[in-house]
This record gives C-alpha cells, structure tokens and sequence, in this order.
C-alpha cells in the first residue's frame, strides 16, 4: 500500500520532464507507480531487502538496456538474444540508462585503473606522437638511417653471404591479402615472402583471412662482393621506397637465415639496431607488438600448468608488462610504465607540469618536449589532465594508475567508473548507481557529492541507490521504499525532497535524517592496557613505520580517509601475521613478517582465534548460495532424506544436492540457467527450459517435506525458512542468526555470484555467529556496514556487542559514524590518502 505522501501518478498525465513509472512488479515491487525528475540528483532509499535494485537497476536500468538493443539495426541484432522486458506496465520518458556498479570481480587480470578510465588509451597516443625513443641496448637516442649506411651495413658481411633484401608491406594484419600479392606481380617482382616462407607471387598459397599474417616482397637477391655498392644502392631504395621508408635485410649464415630490419626514421647508429615507428599499439601490454615477451603481458610469470598460480614480478620487464623498446620511450625523460607507476596525484602533477610548458616557448622547461612534440602534445594532454583530475575529485587519487582493476574495491572501481563518465562529456543520459559513498571517510563524500551533481549540472539525470545520511540530505528528490525486507517491503514509504521526508512520520529514513531515531552511544568498556596486540614497525605500501597498540576484549574501531592506510595495516599486514602465528607455525612467522615489512607483532598468545570476515564473494559459480556456504543445505538434505518417501526410493542426503548426478537436472547440471553469450554486452542467463529453474530432475522433485520439494525450500525467504524448520534446532539457530544481521530477505538459492559485498560480508558473519565456542576469538571485519540502512546498522552494533560479551574482541575497518560511535576505541590514520597518509594520528576516543 502506498502512504497518503506517496501518491500513485495520474496516468492521464503526459507531462513530460521525468521518467515516470507505472506498474512495477520485479521482484518484491508492488505494483508501483514512481515519477522520477529528469536533470535531478534522486537518491533510492530503504531497509536492506526493500526493493531499491529492484527498481533502480532490474527495472529502470534493465529496461533502457533493452531500448538500447531494439534501437539497433536488424542485422546487428540477429547476433544478439532478446532481453526479457522489466515486469513493469509502462515507464515513459526514460533516457539511455549507463550502470555505474561496483563489479569488479569480473575485470581481466590485463585491467588496471589506467585500462578501465581510458587514460592509458591517451598515454599511448602521447607517447606515440611526442615520445622520444631511446636504444633499450645502449641508452642512446634512437636516430634515423640513411640508405647509404644500410648499403654501407650490408658490404661489411663476410665475402660470397648470400642475402636478400625485402620491403615489409604486411605487418601482423589478419585477411588473404590477394590484392596486395597483385600489386606485388603489378610492380614487376616475382617473389614474396609469407610468414617467412618464400613463395611465387604469381601464385601465393591460400593463407587464414582470420590470422595475423606477414608479407614482404623480395627486391634482390645478391651474394656480397667487391663492385656491387651501385646494384645494392638501388635496391635499397627501391625497398625503401615500397617498404615506406623500412626494408628488411636478410642473409644466410649456417643454414638459417637472419633478418635485420633498416629504416629510414629509427635506428641505434651506436649498436646498428633499426626500431618499428612509434604507435599506439607499441606501447599495448595486450598487443604482441608492446607487450613483454616474457609475461606476454601481465606483469608476472604464472604456474605453466595453473595460471591462477602467480609468482613473483617478471624478471624481464619488472612487472612494467611492456617490451623494452616501449619501455625505452619518454616524454619529458618519463617512460609511460614510470608514468602508470606513480598514484593519480603524482600523475596530475607531472601532467600539469608538462602542459605548462606547452604555451611558454621561452620557459627553459620546454627541453622536456621539442617544438614538434609541444604541438602534437597540445591536442592530447587536455584529456589526460581532466581524466586524472575526475579521478582525484571523486576520491581516488591515492591510488596508482597501473594498480590492477582486479584487486581494486567495489567502492574504489566504481568511482573509477564514475570518473571516466565524468569525463565523457556524455549528456541527456540515465546514470544510476550503487551506493557510490561506500569505502569513503565523511571527508571524501563531500568531492563524491560534488561528481555526481557534476553529471547532473551537466544534462543527466542521476539515480543513486544509497543509505549514507550526508549524501541523502544533499539529494534533489529521495524515495524511500518499505517498510520491511522481502515480502514486507516494495512499496513506496515517502517521497519526496528532504523536507518532506523528514516530516512524513512513515518514514524510518526521515527519522534518521531527523536523527530522532539514533540511540546515544553505549557506555564505553574500559581498556585493559595489559591485554593487547603491540604492532611494531609496519611499513607496508604507504604505512610509515607504524607502531600501535589493538586492545583486546573491547570494539575497536579503524578509521581513516581513503588510503590512508586501513587495509595495509589490518587486513594485509596484522591478518596475515596474525595468522601464522596463531597456526603453531612459529618458524614462519619470520619470514610472514618479512613478506609484509613488519618488525614485530607482540601479544597474540592471549588469543586463540582470528577470524576475518570480508566483503569477498562466497562462491564462483551459479551453484554457491548462502545456503550451501552457511551448511544450511546440508541439514535440509538431512531432513529430506529422513522422510518415508526418500526412504522406500532409497534416496540418502547427497540425491538432494545439484552437483549429484542422480538428483540434479541433467540438462542444466543442477545450474538452473543457461549462459548465453552476448557478444557486446555481458552474458545473459535465462531459466533452464527443462527444470524450469527448479534444479532437480522429476524424481527428485517428488518428495516433499511438508508438502515441499528441495526446489521449493531453495525459493523460500531465509526468514520463511527459519519458520518452517523450527524444530530442527541446528538447522534454527543458523537461520536465526542470518535474520539477526538483517538477511532474512535473501531466499535461500540465491547464487552468490548475484550478492553484494554487504551480503556477502553478512552471511559470513552469520556463519561465524551460528556455531558455538567463538570466545576469545579476535574478529577482524572490512566494512560491514556496507549495504545497510541506518536502522540495520543498529542491529548490526547489537550483535557486534554481542560477541564481545561473549570474550571476544573485534577490531572493525569502517567510515559509518554510528558503528565508530559505538566502538570502545578508535584508531585513526591519515592525515591524507596516499603518500599523505600513513601515520597513527588518533588512537583514543
């Protein structure tokens, strides 16, 4: 039901100037009609479970994806599978929408945050078009060569060499090339060389159009003697002349034939070593062209027979991931894998430095570019500097450009995201977004807050699923949806602009802005100075010998804008330490220490336990769900293979699973979907047509429990769950305490890989909670309030406090006020992000 301040749209109204939603029913929508200002920065709100996805990405964004695809031309779209339409009656005045998420699982190990924000694209024209190589041998800069000194080169092999000489006209193209053989024969030559293979160009063999080939055509053959400067002289030219300023040389020399190439514009005079012109795919870790031979690529050498195996960095390049001819060009006397190296700040300030010299001929600084480069650099670093400074404004600048895309937060790849919709320039467009203040200190929302209404001072319309508080108030307009999770919410609660929120007395969200709704802090435990863990010299990435007392028995809580250090010091230096000394494993806990630059860590004998519980995915495949992670499925395996029907079939526990042949669906393998690939969009999974998405073949689907099959237990809500198996008192108190951390909205076969970080981070708390003997465990959590609504927060606080009743200690990395409030201690770095960070500068309350 919709509250009397959010009234349904009069559908007899063609206004335009807004999105205007009429009749949503995806997921737990109920039915709703929504109007959504065009231009406006509007903020979705809710309890976890309340809807907000549902209608922010699985309806509005989901239907502009399908405009989009339809708005294609037939013969584009016979390559592509038509996307289901949103269950929704009508939505009027939507504009293209573009997703800004926080899935960054799913970027290639080749990603990095230059990659993904499209500067590297523009370093590599700079570099292509302003750099100045340099001989990787000798260091020398690269000059160009005459055709008298490659006549002069070749006269100086042994007497009687056989050699040819080859114009290069193909150069790792794919296609059959056959005019190129015509043109050949058309300029009166009779050879060819292909792949290295010579062959009569009047009649080439057959070559793979969809494979890179290499074509050269034969000038002259000619064995080196005295008198044949004025025959080599001429077909050098010549070869210069189709080879477009290149010519191979190649001679014989013990049965093999060697090949040097010669040119015109680059060569070393020091070491006689012609280099391929200057282009962007020079300097293309993806292309064979620019990447490092030895990695191929990636910066780092794998297992031969695991790649997911990695070793150290590359001996050959250093984890640069370039050949040494890319890695021998500069701009300013600045190679583009120093460039990348350095973090978005340090970028900016070269950048800046370079750009200024591009106006002021006169500024002694202009030796960093000749005059030619100046020019060509004027049109190119304009869009590197506004790239790079969307990417400090949106509170990233800590971070290196060559960081990979992989290893980076959900929070931190979507803003990365964010910046290069910045800087786009696009206008008129849909943006939405999921919750872009996560992983951000107060003091980074406000350079948040300031992007997005940044895209939408520009034309766009702007949509943010979000809980923070600061963000909200600033909003143009904000839907709060309700009033519970699942089941109980998909209704609108409020609408409105913040005023109106406020005074509306439905809203759970307006009492928190109001704040009338937050509890004062809880008394503070004290201290004991004798039970804690002592960190001594950390100087992991950016931490700056860092030494810091973790009490135990208490909440502490680690704050910090971002980069200031949080993660390096708890999650990658203490956790893994911790975690060796803990194992009995004391003879490494030398070398762990080594491994993460730590002088010692004192104190760790008062615990028994570490666990860490962060936002990482449960599971890999469709197949992972809260379920099978939290052991949930195996006791409802158990309770189906004790009932009467199971039993005169003779099934046990394991024909209740879907990775068991015997009960599973064989034509989805117990998936309950199928890939379908896209092509220019991600891959789409549709229900599987035989099992109808239910998992199990038709024999296994026919015993019940209660009236219910295994596929109808893996549809159920987690707190419909816990209901139904109440007398199971295992399988109760596990679901119990997934409803406690605010998850009760999740069904039970939800696929992992559809969870959030939030979720994921929760179900593994629930987890931990669940089983018994927890005390005098230290609980180290990243953020676990990502995701939630102020009101789950509070329940969040409650059941933190609990497991610290219980003996044990937590030590939580977080940003949201409340939970910092709520802690009995507060570590806090900074002062900055980045090199600007690093240091204890707060460690009390």
């Amino acid at each position: 039901m919709l509250t009397e301040t959010a009234t349904t749209i009069d559908r007899t109204d063609n206004r335009s100037g807004a999105i205007r939603v009429y009749g949503a029913r995806v997921h737990n929508l109920c039915n709703i009609d929504v109007e959504i200002p065009h231009n406006q920065f509007t903020v979705i709100t809710g309890v976890s479970g309340s809807g907000k996805s549902s209608l922010a990405f699985d309806t509005l964004f989901a239907e502009g994806q399908r405009r989009y695809l339809d708005s294609l031309s037939t013969y584009t779209r016979q390559f592509l599978n038509q996307l289901e339409r949103p269950d929704v009656d009508l939505i009027e005045g939507l504009p293209p929408t573009i997703s800004i998420d926080q899935r960054s699982s799913s970027a290639s190990q080749r990603s990095t945050l230059a990659t993904i924000t499209e500067i590297y694209d523009y370093l590599r024209l700079l570099y292509a078009r302003c750099g100045l190589a340099h001989c990787p041998n000798c260091g020398d800069a690269v000059s160009q060569q005459s055709a008298e000194a490659i006549v002069g080169h070749i006269t100086g092999l042994d007497d009687r060499r056989k050699v040819m000489i080859l114009s290069p006209l193909v150069q790792g193209r794919k296609g059959q090339h056959r005019e190129m053989f015509e043109r050949i024969c058309k300029n009166g030559f009779v050879r060819a060389r292909v792949d290295g293979e010579i062959v009569d160009a009047s009649s080439p063999p057959e070559i793979a159009k969809g494979k890179n080939h290499d074509i050269d055509v034969v000038i002259d053959r000619i064995v080196v003697k005295e008198g044949i400067e004025s025959r080599l002289r001429e077909s050098v030219d010549l070869a210069l002349k189709h080879g477009n300023g290149k010519c191979f040389v190649s001679w014989e020399q013990d049965g093999e034939w060697l090949d040097r190439l010669y040119s015109t514009k680059f060569a070393c005079a020091a070491c006689e070593v012609s280099f391929p012109d200057l282009e962007p795919r020079t300097f293309s870790f993806n292309s064979p062209y620019g990447a490092c031979p030895k990695c191929s690529g990636l910066g780092h050498l794998a297992d031969e027979k695991d790649a997911s195996i990695v070793f150290e960095s590359c001996p050959e390049c250093s984890g640069a991931r370039l050949s040494p001819f890319a890695r021998s060009v500069r701009v300013g006397d600045v190679a583009i894998h120093d460039l990348t190296a350095k973090t978005v700040e340090e970028s900016l300030a070269f950048v800046r430095s370079i750009e200024a010299t591009l106006d002021s001929p006169e500024t002694a600084d202009n030796e960093a570019l000749p005059e030619e480069q100046r020019l060509a650099a004027k049109g190119i670093i304009p869009d590197i500097r506004s790239r790079l400074e969307y990417l400090d404004r949106v509170g990233v600048g800590y971070l290196s450009l060559n960081r990979s895309a992989a290893t980076l937060s959900g929070g931190e790849f979507q803003r990365a995201r964010l910046a290069s919709c910045l800087g786009s320039g696009l206008i008129g467009v849909c943006y939405v977004l999921d919750e872009p203040t996560i992983g951000l200190h107060p003091k980074d929302t406000g350079r948040m807050l300031s992007a997005l209404q940044g895209l939408r001072d520009a034309g766009n319309t702007v949509i943010v699923v979000e809980h923070d508080c600061d963000l909200m108030r600033e909003a143009d307009y904000l839907i709060d949806l309700g009033p519970g999770a699942g089941n109980e919410g998909g209704s609108i609660v409020a609408y409105g602009t913040i005023p109106e929120i406020i005074n509306n007395p439905a809203s759970v969200t307006g009492r928190y802005l109001n704040n009338t709704d937050r509890e004062a802090g809880s008394q503070k435990r004290t201290v004991d100075p004798e039970r804690t863990l002592q960190i001594a010299g950390a100087n992991l990435h950016n931490l700056e010998n860092v030494s810091v007392q973790i009490p135990l028995g208490v909440m502490t809580a680690v704050t910090g804008v971002s980069g200031s250090g949080k993660t390096s010091l708890i999650s990658q230096t203490l956790v893994p330490v911790l975690k060796t000394l803990l194992s009995k494993k004391a003879d490494q806990a030398n070398e762990a220490m080594r491994r993460v630059s730590l002088e010692s860590l004192v104190g760790h004998e008062q615990l028994e336990r570490l666990i860490e519980i962060d936002q990482s995915a449960i599971g890999r495949t469709s197949r992972s769900n809260a379920a099978t992670y939290s052991g949930i499925w195996d006791e409802v395996r158990k309770a189906f293979a004790k009932t009467r029907e199971a039993r005169i079939r003779g099934y046990n526990a394991r024909r209740f699973s879907f990775n068991s042949a015997d009960g599973r669906c064989a034509h989805c393998k117990g998936q309950g979907d199928q890939r379908i690939e896209m092509r220019f969009l991600p891959d789409l999974y549709v229900e599987c047509p035989e099992c109808r998405g239910a998992r199990f073949n038709r024999a296994t689907l026919a015993v019940r429990y209660r009236s219910r099959s295994v596929a109808d237990v893996l549809r159920m809500r987690i707190d419909e769950a816990a209901q139904f198996f109440e007398s199971f008192p295992k399988l109760s108190r596990i679901l119990d305490t997934f409803c406690d951390v605010g998850l009760g909205y999740l069904t039970l076969g939800q696929s992992a890989l559809t969870l959030s970080g939030g979720e994921a981070q929760r179900i593994k708390l629930a987890t931990e909670l669940s089983k018994s003997n927890t005390a005098n465990t230290l609980f180290v959590l990243d953020e676990p309030t990502t995701g939630l609504h102020a009101a789950d927060v509070a329940r969040l606080i409650d059941l933190l406090q609990k497991l610290v009743n219980q003996g044990n200690s937590v030590l939580v990395i977080e940003h949201n006020t409340d939970l910092i409030a709520a802690a009995d201690w507060e570590i806090e770095l900074g002062p900055e992000g980045g090199t600007g960070g690093g240091e204890v500068i707060s460690k009390d309350l």
